[in-house]
């Protein structure tokens, strides 16, 4: 997998449960559908997939079933980010040995205070060095409290097996200084959407998108138009769609992205415990701005 192959929309699919089971069976149904979207490819058990409640069994028969289920073409990513260096390679090269064609690396956060320039760039150094798949750096720093800089990431561009960062801060200003930092073979992804539109504007080749789950059409599109040069279509459509992807993240979270999920169609479910269900008056909240979004009738 080359960093081209990752210019795109990817959605963070979201893990379904039946009985507080992963059920595989729902998940390769709602791959089937998302592959008639218009998506690049999907990245399996990341931030919206609840891979923190996955075990690693889990997690790759999960891979598995993407593969499986993925129309020929789409690109598969894995979100194999651990806390050590050593679990991270063992389980990229696991997804690798399934099909994944790239992984994405979380920050290791647990020692927080001990996660500087010098132990991220000896972490992923060691990971892509280790992996047989290319990896991306995932930078989430409202769940991790960890930031990688502009300069780590540029050092870390320079490796052959690291095609591309994944950053969720939402900050336009610092996805564009990182695509003036990286060379043309190191891809640039958006992961809000609220940030998607300034963020193609700046030079980011796609996005990993909890917006891709329930409207990836409208994701590509916004994508597509930028890349025609038709801004005032592509910034309208932005902003039709910010209302729902604040109720699918920050406001209800990977419940109400559920909730969503069932209203459109797809399967969601509920979230595994500790999470709780979307309550009666969320589902009715959601309801509506799906509607006002034009999404739902």
């Amino acid at each position: 997998m080359k960093a081209s192959d990752l210019h795109g929309i990817f959605p963070p699919i979201t893990t379904p449960f039946v009985d507080g089971k992963v059920a595989y069976d729902k998940l390769a149904a709602n791959i089937e559908k998302w592959n008639k979207t218009g998506l690049s490819g999907y990245v399996a058990f990341g931030s919206n997939g609840e891979y923190v409640y996955l075990d690693d069994e889990e997690k790759l028969e999960v891979v598995k079933t993407v593969v499986q289920s993925a129309a020929s073409g789409k690109k598969i990513i894995a979100g194999t980010g651990c806390e050590s260096t050593w679990q991270t390679i063992k389980l990229t090269n696991a997804c690798a040995r399934l099909g994944a064609h790239a992984a994405l690396v979380v920050t290791p956060f647990y020692y927080g205070g001990r996660m500087n320039e010098a132990a991220l760039l000896q972490h992923y150094t060691a990971v892509a060095d280790k992996s047989d798949i290319p990896i991306l750096i995932y930078n989430v720093t409202k769940f991790t409290h960890i930031s990688v800089s502009v300069r780590l990431v540029a050092e870390l561009s320079q490796h052959p097996n690291i095609i591309g960062i994944k950053d969720s801060s939402g900050n336009v200003s610092f996805l564009g200084e990182v695509v003036n930092a990286v060379g043309e073979d190191f891809s640039v992804l958006v992961g809000t959407a609220g940030a998607l539109f300034g963020a193609l504007t700046l030079g980011c080749v796609g996005g990993v998108l909890a917006l891709a789950n329930v409207a990836p059409k409208a994701c590509v599109r916004i994508l597509n138009l930028v890349k025609k040069g038709e801004i005032e279509a592509a910034s309208k459509l932005q902003i039709k769609m910010l209302p729902v992807n604040t109720a699918v993240t920050a406001t209800y979270g990977v419940p109400g992205l559920k909730v969503a999920l069932d209203m459109l169609g797809y399967f969601g479910g509920d979230p595994r415990p500790p999470l709780l269900p979307a309550t009666d008056k969320e589902r009715s909240e959601i309801r509506d701005i799906l509607k006002t979004a034009d999404l739902l009738s």
